[in-house]
């Protein structure tokens, strides 16, 4: 059973820039709801709330149960739009899904015993190719994310797509394998040349040294 988290909402009628402005004056975040192939509902979330569910872990693959004036719709969020210069969340859209629906996810990767990997202890770098991945699967089988185990990855090895333990009802969207890890080795230092010493202005005044005369011949 899927655990989704409930959301309160209200009901607006109008949409548009004005509407959208004078929801977001009373402290709320203009929201649609789509999908499904019905009709979106417009509602309003309150801006604390939606900011306190974005700061939790996994937003993204977390599904939300919105209750619009007792009416109850299954979603995940789509997309949140931002004020450019505070960062507060402006409008917010989610999409309805029905219990067989087909959706296509990015899930985030998580790499587990980073610090057990062979090449990590020698000094390697982790470098990380693809911190996400297009999955399909049903509403009831969204990760909240995909594990990579680097435990016995060396020095110059990776792991690729073909590494990652899917769970059941879940499939990679592009099935070419591709590289989502490797442990390069460390940049070699630059070793920085001794600067060259400039003349003290007592050296620099200093007249030259006479060149010893040669020894006269048949001496």
């Amino acid at each position: 059973m899927v655990n989704m988290i409930e959301v309160k909402a209200m009901k607006r009628e109008k949409a548009g820039k004005g509407a959208s402005r004078a929801v977001r004056r009373t402290g709320y975040v203009p929201t649609v709801i789509y999908g499904d192939k019905k009709a979106p509902v417009l509602c309003s979330i309150e801006e604390k709330v939606l900011v306190a569910l974005l700061n939790k872990s996994g937003f993204w693959t977390h599904q939300f149960e919105i209750d619009v004036d007792g009416e109850k719709f299954r979603t995940v969020c789509q997309d949140v739009q931002l004020h450019p210069v505070s960062d507060r969340p402006i409008h917010a859209d989610f999409l309805r899904i029905s219990k067989n629906a087909k959706l296509v996810m990015d899930i985030p990767l998580h790499f587990a015993n980073e610090e057990a990997a062979p090449g990590i202890k020698e000094g390697g770098v982790l470098n990380v190719v693809h911190r996400s991945l297009e999955v399909s699967c049903s509403p009831d089988n969204i990760p909240e994310h995909l594990e990579l185990d680097l435990s016995n990855l060396a020095m110059g090895e990776g792991l690729t797509t073909k590494d990652i333990i899917l769970p059941e009802g879940v499939k990679l969207v592009d099935d070419e394998e591709i590289t989502v890890v490797t442990i390069a080795e460390p940049a070699p230092e630059e070793v920085e040349e001794a600067p060259v010493a400039s003349p003290t202005a007592e050296e620099a005044t200093a007249p030259a040294e006479a060149p010893k005369a040669a020894e006269e011949e048949g001496k």
